[in-house]
């Protein structure tokens, strides 16, 4: 099925030429069309054009990704945030910049590409753990560290498909005497997750040092570029390491004063994280209602896996009809065998358009 979408994307968005409510997607804030956001894209671009073309560092400072990093670090409760091109390459900036720290590393067989190639890069062992358990991890941890070896365990925060929480609590306990560390691409729990919406370890209030975190501009938060926060003197470091910081360009001077507003409205406006988490609430209800086995974490993405007996892409496809989005996925991280429908839920859905996909739902399978 081809789709083109037509307008600005939202719960309700123009594709194919009618209006449909969207239930894809990664925009759970809804922050990539609010206004406040549209106009500091639209203010920027009018001051200071698409680009300064000088790479940052001396010259190629600009008051604009000041203005970015500082909001990240107020929205993060971090001394500083460091940005880069995209949240792609976070858990590339953490692994090289801090390869002296660790000797072996250890991923999730379902981390997202983005960390096997980060871990790749490294040259430094890689053993794999089975998805979300603590217990392989421990088996692998003392199958093949060696005396003094000190770990990296590699995950991503809540998985892009499947919609489930790393156990980084259970995790955490396995390394600390091990002088292990834990790194976390938090591209979907970022803005979502926590008392603070400041992703996985805000969720399981974790201490900051062992667990590190980069997070992406480009889901809740509706905008692009990705970030890392921490100490000062932390952060400094890993620029200064980093092949990336030095070498890629940053993103468009206009998407960094959109970024800045988004963060800004995500920390004075907590309501929206809150009104996302009653939509997840209702959703997940509503699927259990109809015979989906759902779990209670407020993780925006309900994951419908393949079963006997259920053509996942004729539903789809019916929904599109009926004028409902949503995603079938194959091919992708996280995914269970056989493919899922993917729903994601945004903070500006009404609670009458989360019923309607109930009822389609419960009418179609």
């Amino acid at each position: 099925m081809k789709t083109s979408i037509q307008g600005r994307v939202g719960a309700t968005t123009l594709i194919n030429g009618k209006f449909l409510d969207v239930f894809a997607g990664t925009g759970y804030l809804g922050l990539q069309s609010h206004p406040r956001v549209i106009r500091a894209a639209a203010d920027c671009l009018e001051q200071y054009g698409v680009s300064s073309t000088i790479p940052r560092g001396g010259l190629g400072e600009h008051p604009v990704y000041a203005e970015l990093e500082t909001r990240a670090a107020e929205f993060f409760g971090a001394e500083k945030a460091s940005l880069f091109a995209s949240g792609y390459l976070g858990p590339s900036f953490l692994a090289q910049s801090t390869a002296t720290l660790y000797d072996v590393i250890f991923i999730d067989s379902d981390a997202h590409f983005s960390i096997w190639d980060a871990a790749q890069g490294t040259n430094k062992p890689i053993f794999v753990f089975h998805h979300r358990d603590p217990d392989d991890l421990e088996r692998q941890l003392a199958a093949h560290l060696k005396p003094n070896e000190r770990p990296l365990v590699f995950t991503d925060g809540v998985f892009p498909i499947s919609g489930e929480i790393a156990p980084l609590d259970a995790y955490l306990p396995l390394i600390e005497n091990l002088s292990g560390r834990i790194f976390v691409d938090d591209a979907h729990a970022g803005g979502v997750l926590g008392p603070h919406g400041r992703g996985t370890t805000d969720y399981f209030a974790l201490p900051d040092g062992v667990v590190r975190s980069c997070v992406t501009l480009s889901k809740a938060f509706g905008t692009g570029g990705g970030l890392i926060y921490g100490t000062r003197g932390w952060v400094e470091a890993l620029e200064k390491a980093s092949r990336i910081s030095a070498g890629a360009s940053s993103i468009p001077l206009a998407m960094a004063a959109a970024a800045a507003a988004s963060l800004q409205i995500a920390r004075e406006e907590p309501s929206l994280r809150e009104q996302l988490w009653r939509n997840v609430s209702k959703a997940k209800q509503g699927m259990r209602e109809i015979g989906f086995a759902m779990d209670d974490s407020p993780v925006p993405i309900l994951c419908i896996p393949a079963q006997a007996g259920l053509n996942l892409i004729a539903v789809r496809d019916r929904l599109f009809d009926r004028g409902i989005a949503v995603e079938w996925v194959q091919q992708y991280t996280s995914v269970p065998a056989g493919g899922a429908l993917r729903i994601a839920i945004f903070a500006t859905h009404s609670e009458s358009q989360i019923r309607r996909l109930i009822d389609e739902l419960s009418h179609l399978i």
